[in-house]
């Protein structure tokens, strides 16, 4: 009902913005920008595709979705007939069984969601919405109510839409390209950010589900992984920008390789038809790809119309006129456009963090903190469309909420760290 509501209010607010603008201040071309706009026309000042073009960016996307999940999915499909899921459910198994105390011990999701968040943690993106997609699919084998989301996959979603990952690769690499002076630099404060958003996706979810998270097997599992992590921090800091580069390009397609070697390994020992195997899993892929469609359109286009009615700018204007009042440094407002259209849209949101370093300079605040929003969250609206959407979750509860709250609580983060970090 939340997400409903929510659908329904970006649609209203942006028809009612393009109005005003349209009969008060004389921009006539603004509905047809929301409708039938282009964002490569010259004449299209808003740059943004509208309704029409968004559609056919959301069949196009899933298109190319399906390519992906097939693959990953497939190579699913080998790994859970030859025991590798369940073997590691049960590695996870004593963590999991106390942050998602509905799931049973040794359930595959359990290994279909710590493939998730390690394809995160390293940037793999399209590893990871695969291995996300079928995590979702194994939770709601155990969900009681078909149509709303259960426990699990609300504390699932939250840690995944925190977006914890360990090196964000493409803002250094638009950094470099921007001839920053040291395109690294927001490297530590993006990791902290992510980490600071994951607990606190944690911690909301477990407030609202009642899960004690002082259990020692919990803090102990916590504690492991920021060793890991601040263990690969302290190798990652020595490296220069193309170091960086090289070393994550390394570690992440590698071990996509490895995974699919041990995947068939694992297969051909089990003494497993390996090949029919991965065309069962793929035709799920395709399936899910097909099923996403509707609800990736129905949000996309709703983002579409916020940003061609010119709502984001009224509401950084607002924003930025509060804080003037107040007497309060007003420069990391330059840079919230990244971080209030990251959660909408990944590539609006690196399109903005551009444009922050085409007008202030890449070594600016602005510039360094927009870094900060767009290697620090994932984009939590398509996150919720794609995921619920693959398996027709129409009730969200209160996923939607924990999400935003989660965000809210990154981009605080973001701007102290950014004054901390560079004043």
């Amino acid at each position: 009902m939340a997400l409903s509501r929510i659908w329904s209010g970006f649609i209203v607010i942006a028809i009612l913005v393009a109005a005003v603008k349209c009969f008060f201040f004389g921009q006539s071309e603004i509905f047809s920008w929301m409708v039938i706009g282009k964002a490569d026309d010259p004449t299209n000042l808003t740059k943004v595709n509208g309704i029409i073009e968004t559609c056919w960016t959301s069949v196009e996307l899933c298109v190319k979705l399906i390519g992906i999940l097939a693959l990953f999915m497939g190579f699913m499909s080998i790994a859970e007939r030859a025991g590798g899921i369940r073997l590691l459910s049960r590695i996870v198994g004593p963590f999991f069984s106390k942050l998602f105390p509905e799931i049973p011990k040794g359930h595959p999701s359990m290994g279909h969601m710590i493939m998730n968040f390690s394809a995160n943690l390293l940037g793999l993106d399209n590893a990871a919405t695969p291995f996300g997609l079928k995590a979702m699919e194994s939770l709601q084998e155990l969900n009681p109510s078909k149509d709303t989301a259960s426990n699990a996959q609300i504390m699932f979603l939250c840690l995944h839409a925190a977006g914890l990952s360990l090196i964000p690769v493409s803002v250094i690499a638009i950094r470099a390209s921007q001839n920053a002076s040291d395109p690294t630099d927001v490297f530590i404060p993006c990791l902290i950010v992510t980490f600071v958003g994951t607990m606190a996706a944690m911690l909301i979810v477990a407030f609202k589900q009642k899960i004690n998270l002082l259990q020692p097997v919990i803090i102990g599992w916590v504690f492991s992984i920021s060793a890991v992590i601040a263990l690969l921090v302290f190798y990652v800091t020595s490296l220069n920008a193309d170091g960086i580069k090289s070393f994550s390009g390394l570690l992440s397609n590698g071990l996509i390789l490895f995974v699919f070697l041990v995947i068939v390994l694992g297969g051909l020992y089990k003494k497993i038809d390996v090949f029919d195997a991965f065309i069962d899993g793929a035709k799920n892929g395709f399936e899910t790809a097909v099923k996403i469609i509707p609800y990736l359109v129905g949000m996309l286009v709703a983002i579409s119309m916020l940003r061609t009615s010119g709502t984001f700018d009224v509401v950084i204007l607002g924003i930025k006129n509060i804080f003037v009042y107040l007497g309060a440094d007003t420069r990391f407002v330059e840079a919230l456009p990244t971080a209030l259209i990251r959660p909408l849209s990944g590539g609006a949101a690196r399109g903005m963090m551009v444009d922050t370093m085409t007008a202030y300079g890449a070594d600016s605040f602005p510039s360094k903190l927009s870094g900060i929003f767009q290697g620090a969250s994932d984009t939590t609206f398509y996150v919720i469309a794609v995921y619920f959407g693959s398996v027709s979750i129409k009730n969200t509860r209160y996923a939607v909420g924990a999400m935003l709250l989660a965000d809210l609580v990154g981009v605080c983060t973001a701007i102290s760290l950014a004054y901390l970090f560079f004043g």
